[in-house]
């Protein structure tokens, strides 16, 4: 399946999710401030794809990540059906679908973050690319944060699903550690994977 196969059929996929997600979410207010990074990201990735085409995985890493924001604007981070189950399951003590949502924050921009360094800069893979992309998505991560901030003073109470913190006073902190960690975890796991896509794009 040659690159642009590929990215096609991840839209279509995307595109299923985002139609689902826009009919009857939670509450239309929310819906749009959660799905809004999509709205963004997705044209930008369709009018680059001639000019600057990604790797797969990072394609792959973006629509799983867009996704992830589609199903959180359906149902509100804190009342996603399944992590309501697990959590009365397990006893937890809150919807942990949020956690999912800032794991992916690190590791979906880390691997953006590295393509479009190397391919760009005159970093190469090492400590040194490793440090700026978990800086990078840590200030992604930081910056989200202040846009919540900014729609609660804005809005008031309308942005509670939005914030989506349930009563967690860490909450903002929790967000952003495991942005990092995301970030951290998809560098180890997945370099030699998407070095072997860069090379294999540029022979």
């Amino acid at each position: 399946m040659s690159n642009r196969q590929y990215l096609s059929a991840l839209c279509a996929f995307v595109g299923v999710f985002f139609i689902w997600s826009a009919i009857a979410p939670h509450d239309y207010f929310t819906w749009f401030l959660e799905v809004f990074p999509v709205l963004i990201a997705l044209p930008l990735l369709l009018l680059t794809q001639r000019r600057f085409p990604l790797t797969n995985l990072v394609y792959g890493l973006i629509a799983l990540h867009m996704v992830i924001l589609l199903i959180g604007g359906h149902y509100t981070y804190a009342e996603m059906p399944v992590f309501n189950w697990l959590r009365d399951y397990y006893s937890w003590d809150r919807n942990y679908y949020d956690r999912v949502g800032h794991v992916a924050q690190g590791f979906v921009p880390a691997m953006l973050a590295r393509e479009i360094l190397l391919r760009t800069s005159p970093l190469k893979p090492g400590k040194w690319l490793f440090f700026i992309v978990v800086s990078v998505c840590l200030a992604i991560s930081a910056f989200y944060e202040f846009i919540e901030w900014w729609v609660a003073l804005a809005s008031g109470s309308d942005a509670v699903a939005f914030l989506a913190t349930q009563g967690d006073i860490w909450d903002t902190q929790w967000d952003m550690f495991l942005a990092f960690t995301g970030a951290v975890s998809a560098q180890l796991l997945l370099a030699k994977t998407h070095l072997r896509q860069m090379r294999q794009m540029h022979l």
